[in-house]
């Protein structure tokens, strides 16, 4: 059995899944490509856990029952997200090319390729509010990093964020210094940008989510948000305001963050 096998053995097997040469992936037109299947995972990880996952998901499950909320939404993601995932892997590994041509490649004549470019659109569109929110967490890691929240209460932390919204200097500032380092990711390439940079950044916020899960449950009263995450109250999502959130925190983790992304990542690659 498996569980039996030398160590070696099973190490090799790891290696061999995240790393190997044999299974990197390969392009026939040149282009750069990521030189591991974990770059690729953890590239891939990385534009789908975002804002949806982190920031949404949790108060959407507490305002729609809890547990009832996970079970549907894992349920939805079943029968509608991953569908949608795989045949973007199907259209991106069949056209090799990026979202807006592999519609044209595989529907000559057709205006399939409107779907493509409104892909394109959207990750313009979401690149416009993911930059103010990437900003605010650049000043809020400043703050921490300066010891600027020490000794606020809630009322006084809430001032602290209206001021810097209100601000014309840092919002703008924080701004530029994301974009910048976003563009300077990118002009480095598949390889030594994006692959390199998230096999780091990737392990660090799985890292960070385990710190802020366990801090979580030493927090008094958490054992009764435990007992509500995971005892289903469905007189909550039985509403239409229950499915519907249901639905647009699928839609904007499955779709949004990582429709146009995962579709030019495979088009660009081929196993």
């Amino acid at each position: 059995m498996h569980f039996y096998l030398p160590v070696s053995i099973k190490r090799k097997r790891f290696n061999d899944f995240f790393y190997n040469q044999s299974i990197m992936m390969q392009d026939t037109g040149g282009r750069e490509v990521f030189g591991s299947r974990f770059g690729v995972i953890a590239a891939t990880a990385g534009s789908a856990i975002g804002l949806g996952n982190i920031w949404r998901f949790p108060y959407v499950a507490g305002e729609n029952g809890g547990a009832a909320f996970l079970l549907i939404y894992i349920g939805f993601v079943i029968v509608i997200g991953v569908p949608v995932m795989l045949s973007e892997f199907v259209i991106g590994r069949s056209a090799q090319q990026n979202a807006f041509g592999s519609f044209r490649k595989l529907a000559p004549g057709k205006p399939w390729y409107l779907i493509g470019l409104m892909g394109v659109v959207a990750a313009f569109m979401i690149l416009a509010f993911y930059t103010a929110v990437a900003g605010w967490t650049l000043e809020y890691l400043y703050q921490s990093l300066t010891n600027g929240f020490a000794g606020k209460d809630a009322a006084q932390l809430e001032t602290m964020f209206t001021e810097f919204q209100g601000s014309s200097f840092r919002p703008i500032l924080w701004f530029f210094v994301f974009m910048g380092l976003t563009a300077g990711i990118i002009m480095m390439g598949v390889k030594k940008g994006i692959e390199k940079s998230t096999k780091i950044m990737m392990p660090i916020l799985v890292l960070l989510l385990l710190i802020m899960a366990i801090r979580s449950v030493t927090l008094p009263g958490a054992m009764e948000g435990v007992k509500f995450l995971f005892k289903p109250d469905f007189s909550k999502i039985t509403t239409k305001i229950g499915a519907r959130g249901t639905w647009t925190v699928i839609f904007f983790t499955e779709y949004w963050d990582g429709d146009t992304y995962n579709l030019c990542l495979l088009c660009a690659q081929r196993q």
